[in-house]
């Protein structure tokens, strides 16, 4: 992005928003596992909205989704420009693949025991 010295940095702002927007658009509609996530996302947000979960339950609850959701981005992108460098397989691209992969399986199942042991205690009528 070239910058304008005339452009505002209101403005400037606004066009990296704009941007960034556009790449969540993108994954999307080209990530299937983006858009699993994103779902699960708002159910989770809507159950805890339901029962009530505490300010503490939802920072851990917002933490958990933005981790989940920014390293399935990360995991998408490193898999894309991959693709392009080296179109052809290669066993030490599918183990960059592989590790990048994990990332996000790691961080989904971290998101889901925070998910248990927030909404557990509301399911039995203990919390």
């Amino acid at each position: 992005m070239k910058k304008n010295k005339n452009e505002s940095w209101f403005r400037r702002l606004i066009k990296k928003f704009l941007f960034a927007f556009r790449g969540i658009k993108a994954a999307y509609k080209q990530e299937q596992s983006f858009r699993i996530q994103l779902i699960i996302a708002v159910i989770v947000i809507i159950s805890g909205v339901i029962v009530h979960v505490s300010t503490i339950e939802w920072i851990f609850i917002i933490i958990a989704i933005g981790t989940v959701l920014s390293l399935e981005l990360l995991n998408s992108m490193i898999e894309k420009f991959l693709d392009n460098l080296h179109p052809e397989a290669h066993e030490r691209v599918k183990i960059i693949k592989d590790i990048s992969a994990a990332t996000v399986l790691i961080a989904s199942c971290m998101a889901i025991i925070i998910g248990l042991i927030i909404f557990i205690p509301y399911i039995c009528g203990c919390g």
